[in-house]
């Protein structure tokens, strides 16, 4: 239908309804986020315009002419989604619930009718801080305790080593001070030394062989924040901010607020696309990706099931622009 741009939220909503309830418009299809929210905001449309119509899903996770044509050729029925709307709306009534009144309540109580006072209570953060609170009284309430490492210096071909003493037989238990090489007594740790002053020396053989090891999955939000922590100690505010800078600004990688870490299954010409783009600097690895063919269908990688509304995190064909120095390290990782 050819609508005339309209601003005012209810006079979109009017509209739309008139739209719903037309004689010739026998089924809807709901082409929100492939998301929670995307089915929820769906829902209440239906719900307020009081649609007894039989519904589909359009469910979307890649953008491409080929993936939109194939989701309109394999809609889901509306039914089917009850699941993800009842989640959807937990969620946001829950927000409504404990977010809300739970805020004026404890606001209330705390500081009574002071202006300008207020405590905040929320689904998220009243959770996250049991768990720093609950850290921080086991902080408080340590006891230290004295315990012995043994070490032992080792000579080998190209110079030497620190070696440490661990336990035989060690398995992790309750205690979570004990670790494989902490003795907690003195009278053991002599004992384990004396042993260790009375044994033949003896000549190790040292041995290398070549071994493959699996690249690490693509980053969500989470694991972009958490590594750029340890790498360069940006706080998670800090990683997110650069993330949308390289996202909206420059136009370099793909929508960061994401928490899935595999890619569209039609997104290998995509991504040999985006390797072929990639700057000089990134050019010779890049290269032997595409000359050897690397990028092939991979279940840890492209995988539909893994992905709602948003995707795992990476580079974009835009060209390569002039970053500050802690976006080109952001960039650098993704």
């Amino acid at each position: 239908f050819d609508l005339k741009p309209i601003t005012r939220t209810k006079a979109k909503f009017q509209e739309l309804k008139k739209l719903i309830a037309r004689k010739d418009v026998d089924n809807i299809i709901n082409a929100c986020d492939a998301g929670r929210e995307g089915e929820l905001i769906f829902t209440y449309i239906v719900e307020l315009a009081k649609s007894k119509k039989p519904t589909q899903r359009l469910w979307l996770s890649s953008m491409t002419q080929g993936a939109i044509k194939d989701a309109f050729q394999n809609l889901r029925d509306g039914a089917s989604m009850q699941p993800l709307q009842e989640a959807a709306r937990c969620r946001s009534e829950s927000d409504w619930l404990i977010g809300i009144n739970g805020t004026r309540a404890i606001t209330k109580r705390m500081f009574g009718s002071r202006a300008g006072q207020v405590a905040t209570v929320g689904r998220v953060q009243t959770p996250t801080l049991a768990i720093v609170m609950e850290r921080e009284l086991e902080i408080r309430n340590f006891k230290p305790r004295d315990y012995w490492r043994i070490t032992a210096n080792f000579g080998i071909a190209e110079g030497q080593y620190e070696g440490a003493y661990q336990k035989p037989e060690w398995k992790k238990g309750d205690d979570d001070q004990d670790k494989i090489d902490r003795i907690w007594d003195a009278e053991t740790a002599e004992q384990v030394v004396e042993a260790v002053k009375q044994a033949p020396s003896a000549e190790i053989q040292e041995k290398k062989k070549r071994s493959k090891q699996i690249a690490p999955r693509l980053y969500d939000l989470t694991s972009l924040q958490r590594e750029a922590n340890n790498r360069f100690g940006f706080a998670a505010a800090r990683t997110l901010s650069l993330a949308q800078a390289l996202y909206e600004r420059h136009k370099m990688v793909t929508y960061p607020r994401t928490d899935s870490r595999a890619l569209p299954e039609d997104y290998l010409g995509t991504c040999n696309e985006t390797l072929a783009n990639l700057g000089d600097e990134y050019q010779e690895h890049a290269g032997k990706v595409l000359q050897n063919d690397w990028v092939k269908p991979n279940k840890r990688i492209f995988n539909n099931k893994q992905i709602s509304d948003h995707f795992a995190i990476i580079p974009t064909n835009a060209p390569a622009k002039s970053l500050n120095a802690e976006e080109a390290q952001l960039y650098d990782m993704i």
